[in-house]
């Protein structure tokens, strides 16, 4: 099944909590661009490889394309995220709750960019959607637990294989160069990171993209009142709204967030920088392949931890690492009692 763009026009003037729903999840798509992409950039910046508004440029050029090229292969993480939830029999119940899960995910994310944190958005979106969806059924019947076991599964793996792949790549790089002018590969690998960071922000436009595209898609089959609708296909024109919301996002910017990944955590050369792009971007298509919702920020920092380690374990800055940590351990509470609340406040109100 799939919405046609008269179709979502036509809810989208007729039912003004599905409108209220589709302006938040663009915005929340707009944060995440400022927020999560430029953790794909950071270490680009940091190591001065390229200046950070050609960084920006570029990231916001990739994320659209991740967007677009990777829905058209596979929808596999937007299909995660759509059967995540269930919001009951109740149409219009269940739209209140979906526009309070995207209140609770801006909240959220507002409060961590404003507090310079790389909080995870996508960590932000499940458990937004989790929460108020317990609160629209009473219950933990409101999570497909089939489905939202992948979110385990991401977190674990995109912890390890992102650290084991940032460490393996740098060693690879140390042995295979170890015997070359260290100053004469300064360029080269300078240029090589520019091509790690823009798969990077392919990958997470491919990554991210699709997981607000699932819930784009949810509120459209809710508004209309199909609320059985397991499977669809992704239309061209919702890739293109929401690979150009975030690419706008991206072109914001988010200079503090790219500080504390990029520059504070660890301190990185070029060959370090473009050794934790590419374990990040593999990490994020074996992860998408997977069908498995994962974290740009959770892949891109354990990458870093990765590649630090791989020169001893004192080059990680082990303060910011705590730091990132309890963020990441705050959202899915945190976020998830927001949402919750959120629904039974506007489900009171509406």
């Amino acid at each position: 099944m799939t919405i046609e763009f008269s179709e979502f026009i036509y809810h989208f003037t007729h039912s003004l909590p599905f409108a209220i729903t589709v302006l938040l999840t663009l915005g929340v798509i707009l944060v995440n661009g400022w927020t999560d992409a430029p953790n794909a950039i950071a270490t680009c910046i940091g190591t001065r490889s390229i200046h950070p508004k050609a960084a920006i440029i570029m990231a916001a050029i990739f994320n659209f394309l991740g967007v677009f090229v990777m829905t058209m292969f596979s929808a596999k993480v937007a299909e995660t995220i759509y059967n995540m939830v269930d919001f009951g029999g109740n149409a219009s119940e269940a739209v209140v709750a979906l526009c309070a899960a995207m209140t609770a995910i801006v909240i959220w994310a507002t409060a961590a960019s404003f507090l310079g944190i790389p909080t995870s958005e996508s960590h932000a979106l499940i458990a937004g959607i989790s929460g108020a969806a317990i609160a629209l059924q009473g219950s933990l019947a409101g999570i497909n637990g089939s489905e939202w076991i992948k979110v385990i599964y991401g977190l674990i793996l995109s912890s390890i294989l992102g650290f084991s792949l940032g460490y393996i790549i740098m060693k690879l790089v140390t042995i295979l160069f170890k015997n070359a002018d260290r100053r004469r590969t300064q360029g080269p690998f300078r240029k090589a990171q520019i091509f790690g960071s823009a798969a990077m922000a392919f990958m997470h436009g491919a990554q991210d993209g699709q997981k607000f595209i699932g819930v784009f898609l949810l509120g459209a089959f809710i508004a209309q009142g199909d609320m059985n609708v397991t499977s669809f296909e992704v239309p061209i024109w919702l890739m293109v709204l929401c690979s150009m919301v975030m690419s706008l996002g991206t072109s914001i910017g988010g200079y503090r967030i790219i500080k504390a990944v990029g520059m504070d955590m660890v301190k990185l050369e070029p060959f370090q920088g473009f050794s934790a792009d590419c374990a990040g971007a593999l990490c994020l298509f074996i992860s998408s392949m997977l069908s498995l919702p994962v974290s740009t920020t959770h892949t891109k920092t354990t990458a870093i931890m990765g590649v630090g380690a791989a020169k001893r374990l004192s080059s990680v800055n082990w303060g910011v690492v705590n730091d990132m940590t309890l963020a990441w351990v705050l959202t899915f509470p945190g976020c998830g009692l927001i949402g919750f609340l959120m629904a039974k406040i506007f489900i009171y109100i509406f």
